[in-house]
């Protein structure tokens, strides 16, 4: 019988300030489509900041993309996923990431990370899974009702594999994934209690200024749901989605007064203009009436080509070498083979399991 904690009714992890001496930071994203300004600002900006200040991998979760059976059909299935593994280490790199700081590596060309998994689904109910909150509403977002894949549920216990397969202590999280960090925790604390000593850590989520940023159409913003805004948009791109945000339906004219809250295009300008004073002054005004959305919105579209364009420009110039591409993977998965292949080794004994 697991305890109350064991069996979910711990509280929620806790995101911390700032990264700590020795910290190990793994994150990485699932290559199902271009990563949008939500992943930029509510996580990738953090990555790149991270760099030289902890041993940090990104992992490009190519097998949990696999999970996904709406992105199987909706766009071309194994072999979309396939296509995108270099095109998210693309976004990387324009974006700031440097090999030389930052491994990157590709999931499933590390089959500790797999074996991992098997071993860990023995330690998780079936009924703790469908409680996940995040599970829970990427189960809702699908529309899978009972027809779920079975990958696809199980998915927080691959997380859990990659988060302890490189003993990670912090992990960059939007909001919505604070439920995968406390899942990976009673996990950890199973594992330590086979083992009777703490062979892999606990982790902490860290969260940026902005964990959660909103689609254009002001539900979460998603790839598949074509809502977001991609971090190497076109100039009119940027103009067109910025034009489709939705703001408040009932300022219908610039002298009514408007809500701020729920309006998207607020959202961004929170986290993209660097004047918050000034941010907080059209809020005032848009509040108090006599300022329209066109005016918002072309402040925003300038903010943004601001941040779009180096990343847009520099991704460009690295698609012309994809062979320089293909060795910064190869390197990296090769670091990563190493490091997760030694943590399987450790929580093989764990499970009595020769080695």
């Amino acid at each position: 019988m697991s305890s109350p904690a064991e069996a979910g009714a711990t509280a929620p992890a806790q995101p911390t300030d700032a990264p700590l001496p020795g910290d190990v930071v793994l994150t990485g994203d699932r290559p199902t489509g271009p990563l949008h300004l939500g992943h930029y600002a509510g996580s990738l900006s953090t990555r790149v900041a991270l760099q030289g200040r902890c041993v940090q991998t990104l992992l490009i979760a190519d097998l949990q993309a696999l999970t996904d059976a709406s992105n199987r059909a909706a766009s071309g299935g194994p072999a979309y996923v396939a296509t995108q593994v270099e095109e998210v280490a693309l976004d990387y790199l324009a974006a700031g990431i440097d090999p030389a700081l930052t491994t990157i590596a590709v999931q499933s060309r590390l089959p500790a990370l797999a074996e991992l998994t098997v071993l860990y689904l023995n330690l998780v109910t079936v009924a703790r899974l469908e409680r996940n909150p995040t599970v829970k509403a990427e189960i809702e977002l699908r529309g899978f009702a009972r027809d779920i894949p079975a990958g696809f549920l199980c998915y927080p216990v691959s997380q859990a594999a990659d988060i302890t397969g490189f003993r990670a202590t912090l992990v960059p999280v939007g909001d919505d994934q604070l439920p995968m960090i406390e899942q990976t925790n009673e996990i950890v604390r199973r594992v330590n209690r086979l083992a009777e000593a703490p062979i892999v850590p606990e982790c902490r989520a860290l969260l940026s200024a902005t964990p959660r940023l909103p689609g254009v159409d002001g539900r979460k913003a998603s790839k598949s749901l074509g809502n977001a805004v991609p971090i190497n948009a076109t100039a009119d791109e940027i103009r067109q989605l910025v034009r489709a945000m939705y703001t408040d339906p009932g300022h219908l004219r610039a002298s009514d007064p408007g809500c701020v809250e729920g309006n998207v295009v607020f959202a961004y300008l929170d986290a993209f203009d660097p004047d918050a004073a000034a941010v907080a002054e059209l809020k005032r005004r848009y509040r108090h009436g006599g300022l329209g959305d066109a005016v918002l919105k072309r402040r925003l579209v300038d903010l943004l080509e601001q941040v779009v364009a180096p990343i847009r420009e520099r991704r460009a110039a690295l698609a012309g070498d994809r062979s320089f591409l293909r060795d910064v993977l190869r390197d990296g998965t090769e670091r990563a083979d190493d490091v997760t292949r030694g943590v399987l080794r450790t929580v093989r004994q764990a499970f009595a399991l020769s080695v």
